[in-house]
């Protein structure tokens, strides 16, 4: 992926992570209700970085983000829940990645 495009997907990625963790938190682990308040604030900052994308519509830019958010939450996975992912999830995520790369570049005929 061209290198800002690449950046803006990651942000995003991880911004929605954070916010749907955040909710994880408190519905799951029985955090405090104000975990809500930056899951929220997150889950905005991930729409408004996901419009920043250079493509030319909306659905081939959420399609081409599903493969980085697989391979952004794997790595969640790992550096914040503290579980290593196995070679499945690496060629799993790495199919993913090819696939963004595959919609985001792929030759569009006229």
């Amino acid at each position: 992926m061209a290198g800002g495009t690449a950046l803006l997907y990651i942000v995003a990625a991880f911004a929605e992570i954070a916010g749907c963790f955040a909710f994880w938190a408190w519905m799951r682990d029985g955090r405090s209700a104000l975990w809500l308040v930056p899951g929220m604030a997150s889950l905005a900052l991930f729409a408004w970085v996901l419009t920043r994308v250079p493509v030319d519509a909306a659905g081939r830019a959420f399609a081409a983000y599903g493969g980085v958010y697989i391979a952004a939450s794997l790595t969640w996975l790992w550096l914040v829940e503290g579980q290593k992912p196995d070679r499945w999830d690496i060629a799993g995520a790495a199919l993913c990645l090819a696939g963004a790369a595959t919609i985001l570049w792929g030759p569009r005929g006229a």
